[in-house]
């Protein structure tokens, strides 16, 4: 299963799931809906640059900018899928959702 194709132009990137590559958009909405949940944007930017981003925020971040979920698909599987694959393999993931929030597109 995988889904549809991520448009860097807009700011999305795919992330891998099990079998699925998630496309993750940052969209308006996206982005108010983690905002309320993780706190100020800029503040999670900041601890990202300093290396502080914790786990839950990432993945928390993720579930809100997925551009469609899987029937299925839980926010516990998608932080699993993060750890299964490595921090190294969401970080580009992370980079454009943050370049994002900063620069906007």
């Amino acid at each position: 299963m995988s889904g549809g194709l991520a448009n860097a132009a807009r700011g999305e990137a795919l992330l891998r799931v099990g079998e699925a590559s998630l496309v993750v958009r940052p969209s308006f909405a996206a982005l108010v809906a983690a905002e309320a949940e993780l706190g100020p944007l800029f503040a999670l930017v900041e601890r990202a640059a300093a290396g502080e981003l914790r786990l839950s925020e990432m993945a928390g971040l993720f579930w809100h900018c997925l551009e469609a979920r899987p029937e299925g698909l839980t926010r516990d599987d998608l932080g699993e899928a993060v750890v299964a694959g490595g921090m190294a393999a969401a970080m580009p993931v992370l980079r454009c959702v943050l370049r994002q929030v900063l620069a906007g597109g």
